[in-house]
Parts: structure tokens; C-alpha cells; sequence
């Protein structure tokens, strides 16, 4: 993740998406695990907020971090949003590297249920190596057997010019445990893990819930 993404519509997607989902789940704790990098000089993060049609609240809320580019307003989310749940985030002023990738995720803890966020620059690892922009499969296993069973865990997931359906096939298949299913918008997808196939039912039922709403596709 980049400041300067905090301002473009892959934003608006993200926050309605899972202010939704932490809501719809009865989760009262939305966690942020930033993996922030250095902004660059590159274009991405220009596009609007409007142009996903997120609800009126979000688009205010994305154009206030437009403005401010501080992570640290994400805990204002549920306040926008009129919901009860908290934000916490994690590790927002630090650099997420390769140098540290064996460190990073220690201090998050099995803690009461809850709906934890990993926010790369692009998503898993590729198939020709991992950067500071990807999280490995691994990392994402050994979390979802670090948290409460009850938990779940959401990563973001840039496309890599091939079909979504067919990178969540290659996901799923990379994961030696748990259970998976997807969402996906323009560009971008959002693949959430569960240790139980009653819980990814009830995320998949959310899913697409959320699908009526929004013009989204939803990947079991």
C-alpha cells in the first residue's frame, strides 16, 4: 500500500466492500495490516473515487483521504458509515520489506473474531519471485492458523493479466489449508480465507449480497 492511494477508486471499492462485510459478518473489529511502501513516481491512484459506485458516505469519506493521504483516518471509517465496530491498524507508519517480511506479521495475535485486512501493493507472490508489493502464500497460511478460528482474512489482489476465475484457482490451489472465495471488480479482486467452510459460506453469502448491489462478480 501507497499514500498515494488513498484517494483513487480501487479506494472506494475497498472501504464499501469491507465496511459491508465486517457489518454483515457482526464483526465488531476491522483490522488494517498496511504493508505500506514508498510512494512512487508512477501513475497509479489518479482515478476518482466515483467511479466505483461505492455509497454516498464512502465517496465522502475517500475524498477526505484525497486530501489528508493519512492512513491513520481509516479509523474514522465506522464513524462515516454510521457502524459500531472498531479499526485498528497495523503498522501504518512503518515500511513493509523483504528485510523485515520474517518480523512483519509477528505481533499480530490470536485475538476475539474478527476481519483482518492485508493490503499489498499488487497481492501474492508471482510466480517469478516476491517483492516488498506481495504477500506469500505462506505468510497467509501461517496468519490464518495464528488467528481465532472465528476470524477471517482478506487480501487485495491486483489482476495479473490472466482471468480472475483462473489466479483464484491458482491461489486456492497454492494454500495447503483453509477455504477461499472471491470478489472481484475492474482491476482488482479481493480474496478472503476462513479456516471453516461455515464461515467462508456465510462470507460467500455476503458476497453476494453485496453483488446485488454493486456491479461486481463474485467468484465461489
Amino acid at each position: 500500500m501507497k499514500r498515494q492511494y488513498l484517494r483513487d477508486s480501487k479506494d472506494a471499492f475497498k472501504w464499501d466492500y469491507h465496511d459491508f462485510i465486517t457489518q454483515t459478518l457482526g464483526f465488531h473489529h476491522f483490522q488494517i495490516v498496511w504493508m505500506m511502501t514508498p510512494d512512487d513516481k508512477g501513475s497509479h491512484g489518479q482515478t476518482v473515487p466515483e467511479r466505483f459506485p461505492a455509497r454516498p458516505e464512502i465517496l465522502r469519506f475517500c475524498n477526505n483521504l484525497r486530501k489528508s493521504r493519512n492512513p491513520g483516518d481509516l479509523v474514522g471509517l465506522p464513524v462515516a458509515t454510521g457502524a459500531s465496530y472498531i479499526v485498528s491498524l497495523y503498522k501504518s507508519e512503518d515500511f513493509f520489506g523483504n528485510k523485515t517480511r520474517d518480523s512483519y506479521f509477528g505481533d499480530i495475535i490470536r485475538e476475539p473474531d474478527r476481519l483482518v485486512f492485508l493490503d499489498p501493493d499488487n497481492g501474492f507472490e508471482p510466480d517469478g519471485g516476491c517483492s516488498e508489493k506481495h504477500v506469500t502464500y505462506a505468510e497467509v497460511e501461517r496468519l490464518l492458523n495464528t488467528i481465532s478460528p472465528g476470524s477471517i482474512i482478506s487480501v487485495f489482489q491486483h489482476n495479473r493479466r490472466k482471468k480472475f476465475d483462473n489466479d483464484f484457482e491458482q491461489i486456492r490451489a497454492c494454500l495447503r489449508s483453509g477455504y477461499a472465495t472471491a470478489i472481484c471488480w475492474h482491476s482488482l479482486m479481493f480474496v478472503t480465507f476462513a479456516s471453516s467452510i461455515k464461515l467462508i459460506g456465510r462470507v460467500l453469502e455476503a458476497n453476494r449480497e453485496y453483488a446485488r448491489r454493486n456491479p461486481v462478480k463474485v467468484i465461489p
